[in-house]
């Protein structure tokens, strides 16, 4: 199988040059040439199926023996060595949790998945992989963790200063070893576009060998579609197979990962794109313009997008009709005031903590069903970080009802390790360069 750019799809690469080239020269992103459609045996049968087995059939198919299946079993037993819930509150609403990796965060299946995919790769004696990540908040945890050791790689993390939670910056900055974060004075659109930048400079690309574990990289959505391929097994165990999944959206890598896997053949009705204030996508979806603008600041701070990357690939599948876009794909978006409330409703209704994505996929989940009340397909919402990450945003109440886990504690005394930085590239260069 081999990858385009979605700038331009004469331009293609095998699936190993898309993951260290992670974004082509024309600032496009890599996509599959073709969507294998899976077998209705497979997707009809997906209850007798494991995590790890559903992975891997999904994997193979995208890869079409990029790996050898055997070596492509071992990386997903590695990778993917943690649960991913579906946990029922009523008879129309599933939570998917999503944080029960190392980091606490969905972002753990695309960066364990590719970190390992990365060092298969890496032949011994290559040039060091220098892999660049920006992160608005769970991103860069998950790819620290996810890297964190391996051989002949280093990590460099840019995050917004003053803009991730206490936790999610611990967990960016206590690393040490092979793990470097940039803290910079600016937005998250900011970090991303100075690490886009860094892709297409010419001086970088000859001294480094670079690549991005951003969601950029289609090694991190391609392991995204595996929990939606298992949150319907799930269903189907319990006799459901009408499924809306409600999608916490920022950057756009998680519904473009779900998306993908209904291109695959999943059935899934409905997508909702969950999104705070920035709410870019949405507003396309009500008016058909498309118009980026500058990210602000939320309490759910991983959504703090103004343009998100993912569009692309998303107006790629979507390519030969819009209007399928649209019937498929269905956008809400909730100011701070009404995240924290939600919080409060979900705790109140199920005695459930919520983190602030997790509360807006839940209220955008509410509204598309009050909307469709003779819709019978069962709802999910994606819960895509622990809410013990978020401690500042919950009343005394629900946040004593938060059950902490070791790994977040462990970090209390840890010396932080960060430079600072502005958001001119040419001091993000110099960084670079200097090391």
């Amino acid at each position: 199988m081999n990858f385009y750019s979605t700038n331009d799809t004469s331009h293609q690469v095998e699936f190993k040059d898309a993951v260290f080239n992670s974004m082509p020269q024309d600032r496009g992103l890599y996509m599959p040439e073709q969507i294998p459609v899976l077998s209705d045996k497979f997707l009809n049968n997906l209850d007798e199926y494991t995590l790890p087995e559903i992975a891997f059939h999904v994997a193979d198919a995208l890869l079409d023996n990029a790996i050898p299946q055997d070596d492509l079993k071992a990386i997903i037993h590695d990778a993917i060595n943690f649960l991913a819930p579906a946990v029922k509150l009523d008879d129309k609403t599933f939570v998917l949790e999503l944080f029960h990796g190392p980091s606490l965060a969905f972002k753990d299946f695309g960066a364990r998945f590719m970190s390992r995919v990365m060092s298969y790769f890496l032949a011994d004696g290559e040039k060091q992989l220098d892999v660049l990540v920006a992160t608005s908040g769970d991103t860069g945890g998950a790819v620290a963790l996810g890297f964190l050791g391996v051989p002949n790689t280093r990590v460099t993390i840019l995050y917004p200063k003053g803009k991730v939670s206490e936790i999610q910056e611990q967990q960016l900055t206590t690393n040490g070893q092979n793990i470097r974060a940039l803290e910079i004075d600016g937005t998250f659109d900011d970090c991303q576009a100075l690490v886009k930048q860094a892709f297409t400079d010419k001086e970088l690309n000859e001294k480094f060998r670079l690549t991005s574990a951003n969601s950029i990289n289609i090694a991190r959505l391609i392991p995204q579609t595996f929990y939606y391929f298992n949150a319907y097994a799930q269903l189907l165990r319990q006799g459901i197979n009408q499924v809306v999944f409600s999608v916490p959206s920022g950057n756009f890598g998680n519904i473009g990962a779900g998306l993908l896997a209904w291109k695959m053949g999943l059935p899934v009705q409905k997508f909702i794109a969950a999104t705070n204030a920035n709410d870019t996508v949405p507003a396309y979806l009500k008016t058909g313009v498309y118009e980026p603008k500058a990210s602000v600041q939320t309490l759910s701070n991983a959504m703090d997008v103004g343009n998100p990357s993912n569009w692309a690939r998303i107006s790629d599948l979507f390519k030969e009709s819009a209007e399928q876009l649209k019937e498929q794909v269905v956008g809400y978006s909730y100011n701070d005031d009404e995240t924290t409330a939600a919080i409060k409703q979900v705790f109140d209704q199920y005695n459930y903590v919520v983190c602030p994505h997790t509360a807006i996929a839940w209220k955008a989940l509410k509204q598309y069903q009050q909307s469709n009340a003779d819709n019978e397909a069962t709802g999910v919402f994606l819960s895509t970080a622990h809410p013990c990450k978020f401690p500042d945003v919950f009343p005394q109440e629900i946040a004593d009802a938060i059950n902490v886990p070791e790994s977040v504690k462990a970090l209390e005394n840890k010396p932080k390790h960060a430079v600072e930085l502005g958001k001119d590239f040419e001091g993000f260069k110099a960084f670079l360069l200097a090391e």
